[in-house]
């Protein structure tokens, strides 16, 4: 990759599981980094069952069947509107067809199991 470590998508709770992920999304994502031409900050990437249950205990919205459990995932930091445009449009640009847009992240997915051309707000 020319613009992540693995590291950047290790779940909290297991270090060196970020080798867990998708190999075909860290390269579409890696893509989506270079087309956007900003840097992304990977705020979520791999989760263990029990980092993900951790989260829904503390109140974060988090799906049942998350692709984070299966390294289809990433929560990108978009601190801005103009942060925000620029990843969900380099995003898209990468080929991915599942993209979340929050306040402040922006996530995207590409698990072969869900539901393709889909865009939803928390």
């Amino acid at each position: 990759m020319r613009y992540f470590k693995t590291a950047e998508f290790d779940s909290p709770d297991a270090p060196g599981s970020g080798a867990y992920m998708d190999k075909e999304f860290l390269y579409m994502l890696d893509e989506a980094r270079h087309i956007a031409g900003v840097p992304f900050k990977i705020n979520s990437g791999y989760r263990t069952k029990a980092h993900h249950e951790a989260l829904g205990k503390r109140g974060y919205k988090t799906a049942k069947n998350s692709a984070h459990l299966t390294g289809h995932a990433a929560d990108i930091a978009a601190p801005n509107t103009i942060l925000r445009f620029a990843i969900v449009a380099a995003c898209i640009r990468a080929g991915f067809n599942r993209i979340g847009i929050a306040g402040t992240f922006i996530h995207v997915d590409n698990d072969p199991g869900k539901p393709e051309d889909t865009i939803w707000v928390y």
